[in-house]
């Protein structure tokens, strides 16, 4: 019997793919560790290996397929001493013959929960249009996967109708939504008359709402990336649901621009400004690890292990490989190591393990010159710092005005894991790091 091959699921919040390149065609051997794909996934574009032995049989899905949902088949493997005759004795389910009772509809997604029975109706002559997702009392049936998705997308259910059994509303119907082409909810027959209001805007408005918005000027549309959307989805969720608050400090780096001089002459590679901040800040969260944590329904989770993501800039979007155990690694380890990650990163050619995790952020747009700016937190992370460019400016010390070079850096915290005064002492151990570099080497 052939060897179904699916698309596998490269990250926790994947639920579908883009086949970007087949490594291997119809005919050609396969083996266990072989690469068989590319697949592009809502973070980067990772290799897959078959874990099966065969022969390519079928390629189900054609390179440069996109939106392949999780678990769906790419391809089949024919194992020993079968031929492409065993392809069309798969089992196919008949489609169902006309006058026959159908059979309940699948969602149009993944398996959901069934559903409670309906109250019945008195039936029509005339057909009827889908039912709405709710009934006489107002109460709304969705699945609970669709819930959710309404919810982090910040969808009103009710303006709904679902396409599901009964007119439950599935999470195709949030994916309808989400490209602004979802039909509003029929008003309840039951419920009073009232005077007619105008429908809200959907949460994500569609293009031709958004150019009427914008007095129909001429654009030009760059359809989203599964990265973008990923972005778009997870940011909005912090947004709406984590508690956050920001503390600022100004860090004077005239010393630390000459240490990294003077390292970088002893070195074989050039250290960054960027690299002494992931130093210090790996330092400072070993002083205070109150910072170095995460938030869970049941208790705060302190990580043993200080792992650094910093964000790299991509062409449509952005990424955070890792730095692990950031704070046991010298300046020229660390230097060489982001180097190598942001590389790869660029080529979309990192594992899932070195962008996956992490227990802190740093975004630094001081190589853009900004002079100061927030970052938002990356989940389940509690805080991320933000780093601005050094720049020169007058500064007073013992009542004597003179100029130094200062960097802005601006901690953002998830308040339900970290307070005011515990970030103020993480910020107050990052800026003597910063400001005396030679404790770094201690």
């Amino acid at each position: 019997m052939p060897i179904e091959i699916l698309m596998p699921a490269l990250s926790p919040t994947m639920t579908e793919g883009n086949l970007a390149k087949w490594h291997k065609k119809v005919g050609d051997a396969v083996k266990a560790g072989d690469v068989i794909a590319e697949i592009e996934t809502d973070k980067a574009t990772m290799e897959v290996e078959a874990v099966d032995e065969g022969v390519v049989g079928e390629l189900v899905v054609p390179e440069g397929a996109q939106g392949v949902k999780v678990n769906a088949v790419i391809a089949r493997l024919l194992g020993e001493g079968e031929d492409k005759a065993a392809l069309k004795t798969e089992a196919k389910a008949p489609p169902p013959k006309p006058g026959a009772a159908p059979a309940a509809p699948k969602p149009a997604a993944a398996p959901e929960p069934a559903m409670p029975p309906e109250p019945k109706t008195t039936p029509a002559a005339a057909p009827k249009p889908p039912a709405p997702a709710h009934n006489g009392h107002d109460r709304i049936f969705a699945s609970p996967l669709a819930r959710r998705m309404a919810s982090q997308a910040g969808i009103d259910i009710g303006q709904l109708t679902g396409t599901g059994p009964h007119g439950r509303i599935v999470k195709a119907d949030i994916d309808t939504a989400l490209r602004g082409g979802a039909p509003p909810r029929a008003p309840s027959p039951a419920a009073p008359a009232a005077a007619p209001k105008a429908p809200p805007m959907a949460a994500t408005p569609s293009m031709a709402q958004v150019a009427a918005l914008a007095g129909n000027a001429p654009y030009t549309p760059v359809p989203h990336t599964s990265m973008r959307r990923t972005i778009a989805r997870r940011l909005t969720e912090v947004q709406q649901s984590v508690p956050v608050f920001y503390l600022t400090v100004d860090c004077e780096i005239d010393a630390l621009l000459k240490a990294r001089a003077d390292v970088s002459a002893q070195s074989e590679s050039k250290i960054s400004v960027n690299d002494f901040v992931i130093k210090a800040a790996a330092l400072a969260l070993r002083k205070v690890p109150a910072v170095n944590a995460s938030w869970s329904e049941d208790a705060v989770l302190r990580w043993n292990r200080v792992d650094i993501s910093v964000a790299v800039a991509l062409e449509d979007g952005l990424i955070t490989p890792i730095i692990r155990n950031a704070d046991q690694k010298g300046l020229a380890q660390i230097s060489a190591e982001m180097k190598d990650l942001a590389a790869r990163a660029k080529a979309n050619k990192l594992k899932l393990e070195e962008f996956q995790g992490g227990t802190f952020s740093i975004s630094n747009l001081g190589m853009f010159g900004v002079s100061e700016f927030t970052a938002v937190i990356n989940p389940p992370q509690s805080c991320i710092l933000a780093v601005a460019a050094g720049i020169q400016q007058p500064v007073v010390r013992n009542g004597t005005v003179g100029v130094a070079t200062v960097m802005r850096c601006t901690i953002s915290c998830d308040h339900r894991v970290v307070d005011g005064a515990t970030s103020a002492q993480f910020m107050n151990a990052f800026k003597k790091f910063i400001e005396s570099p030679v404790t770094m080497l201690l």
